[in-house]
């Protein structure tokens, strides 16, 4: 059964002595992916949110002078239903991302740490930006997502040579004594769940710890504990990172606070749910390491970051057990 597809069809005249409002709603229609039917006629998918969005939208057009109206309607058969999603072809978008990318991936090697961190906030907002108002994905949706992988793996690469791979195991939970007064060995070049690990082995496991930064996990001394690579002692294990499960090992995860934070670093190390604060320590963590700090001044410069971040996330889990 050939597929019938909602739209919102948005008839607009915006206001004609206000060029400044006519260019911010002109780009806000493109941002949400607006397909233009001829001047003034836009087209939308009919989805969740999108009613509402085009009705605050006319509201706003008609207090600054103009008109608008928007309509509900369904494709009439599945000839015009094909010929409207076509409009909503992003084929062209995603093959522009992707030689963008490719060029990139040739030049990362030379790049300093804070050029590549800058590169890749700024194609995930790119490739986001596309994504978001991909309505009809296929096969170009596929392969964008395939070259946005591989251009962070590549990132990574440059960025923290020997970044561990997923491990599937079981997470035991152990004693503090044998880990006190330790050394702890970890690659250098720090980056959010080294940097995160450190402070919470020093905070919470082993207040004496001592760290040494690799050039290689093959330099790890047999008496170190390992973290953060490869065959070390502490890794990333089924789909947690190495704080998530250093965490879990020593039985810190009900620390107040602790959920939030292990979501923040989670999800600046691997993606997943986005964590509003995650933006703010990014910002923070790249500025250090802009500034030429060595690793050992990092975690120095970044645990009262975490310690408040700690704090803010144990607040907001108390606020959240009150309205329960």
């Amino acid at each position: 059964m050939t597929q019938i597809t909602d739209w919102l069809l948005l008839v607009l005249t915006l206001p004609t002595d206000n060029a400044t409002a006519r260019m911010r709603y002109w780009r806000a229609l493109k941002a949400k992916g607006c397909a233009v039917l001829r001047d003034g006629v836009y087209l939308l998918p009919h989805g969740e949110g999108a009613a509402g969005e085009m009705g605050e939208m006319c509201d706003s057009i008609g207090q600054a002078g103009g008109t608008a109206h928007f309509i509900r309607f369904r494709s009439r058969d599945g000839v015009q239903d094909a010929e409207f999603r076509s409009l909503f072809d992003r084929v062209e978008e995603y093959a522009t991302l992707r030689r963008s990318l490719d060029d990139m991936r040739k030049t990362l090697s030379g790049l300093a740490p804070a050029e590549i961190t800058k590169l890749l906030r700024r194609t995930r907002k790119e490739f986001e930006a596309i994504a978001s108002i991909d309505f009809f994905p296929n096969e170009a949706t596929v392969r964008a997502q395939s070259a946005w992988q591989d251009f962070i793996v590549a990132s990574d690469a440059v960025l923290s040579p020997g970044e561990p791979r997923q491990t599937q195991g079981t997470i035991k939970l152990l004693k503090r004594d044998p880990y006190q007064g330790r050394v702890w060995a970890t690659r250098r070049r720090l980056w959010v769940d080294r940097v995160a690990s450190a402070w919470l082995i020093r905070r919470f496991i082993d207040r004496d710890a001592r760290f040494m930064w690799l050039a290689s996990p093959a330099d790890c001394p047999a008496d170190a504990v390992g973290f953060d690579f490869d065959g070390a002692t502490f890794t990333h294990i089924n789909d947690r990172v190495t704080f998530e499960v250093l965490a879990a090992s020593f039985g810190i995860e009900d620390e107040l606070g602790m959920v939030g934070l292990a979501g923040m670093v989670h999800s600046l190390d691997v993606g997943g749910v986005v964590v509003p604060e995650a933006a703010g320590f990014d910002a923070v963590m790249s500025g250090a390491i802009q500034r030429g700090l060595n690793d050992d001044e990092l975690l120095t410069e970044m645990s009262p970051t975490l310690d408040s971040l700690l704090a803010h996330f144990g607040a907001v889990e108390k606020g959240a057990r009150r309205r329960r």
